[in-house]
């Protein structure tokens, strides 16, 4: 059996909120009510992120002694200790969340210095002009990929070869930064993901029942999701397009860097949750 992150104790708020909504899943539209429900447990720490946004732009004065950039970073920061404090998230996951924290970190620098966007306002806690906050959209979206993994005890069959999911990771991250000064080889990597992933498929468990689901095709149903996401991002102000042909609205084009990116995001989680690796028996 394909490895699996470590399971949160049975004692934890989550194990509780799912135990207690268990006792009113019946048939399919409960079954289905209960995968919705997952879906946005999954994302709670980028949904927390999106709520914070859209009220500090609502409600923000820039006449306030705090800036809203740090403000959402105090909130980011506060945010992830709640969840360790209260056990909505394991120290696995919290690993892979820092890890791909800084990965993104590492890209806002770059792109920001190579105007491919910007943020506007000012804030104390900004270096190199990217407010520090920003990199808990990308780890948000590591959390989720984790989250989700444990939540609906996935499986990845037949999983390809590490090593190559790992050099094409690499790839598309690489590519992040050299399509600036070299050709553009996303489609190409899109084709990639396709060759090597177009097997393998996600066994998902929503309630006892096991589901199945093409993984590219998960990936491109998760770059919609984001790439709505980021329109909030842009119709907030928080992050603003060099480029931008429609208003606020993202171009639709952003969903092949979205796609790509979570290939980025799976990859590093299984750094640490290996799903080429086997298990013993469990007795």
């Amino acid at each position: 059996m394909p490895a699996t992150p470590a399971p949160l104790p049975q004692t934890t708020l989550e194990h509780r909120l799912g135990h207690w909504i268990r006792q009113y899943v019946h048939g399919f539209p409960g079954m289905f009510a209960l995968f919705v429900l997952k879906q946005g447990w999954a994302c709670l720490f980028g949904g927390l992120m999106l709520g914070a946004i859209l009220a500090t732009h609502l409600f923000w004065s820039p006449h306030w002694p705090l800036h809203r950039y740090d403000a959402l970073f105090v909130f980011a920061l506060s945010t992830q200790a709640l969840f360790l404090i209260f056990r909505l998230e394991t120290k696995q996951e919290a690993m892979i969340i820092l890890i791909f924290h800084l990965t993104g970190t590492a890209m806002e620098w770059f792109k920001v210095s190579a105007g491919s966007w910007a943020y506007p306002e000012p804030g104390f806690f900004k270096i190199m002009h990217v407010p520090l906050f920003s990199g808990f959209m990308y780890a948000s979206v590591g959390s989720y990929m984790a989250r989700v993994i444990r939540l609906f005890d996935m499986r990845f069959q037949p999983y390809p070869r590490f090593s190559a999911s790992l050099a094409l990771a690499l790839a598309i991250y690489a590519n992040f930064f050299t399509h600036h000064y070299l050709p553009d080889f996303r489609w190409v990597l899109v084709i990639a993901t396709l060759l090597l992933y177009g097997r393998c498929w996600i066994s998902y468990r929503v309630v006892d029942s096991d589901w199945h689901m093409r993984l590219p095709l998960a990936a491109f149903l998760s770059s919609v999701a984001l790439w709505i996401a980021e329109n909030i991002g842009t119709f907030t102000g928080t992050w603003l397009y060099a480029h931008r042909q429609f208003t606020w609205v993202v171009h639709p084009q952003k969903l092949v860097s979205w796609y790509l990116l979570l290939y980025v995001a799976f990859i590093t989680v299984t750094l640490l949750i290996r799903p080429d690796r086997t298990e013993p028996d469990r007795q």
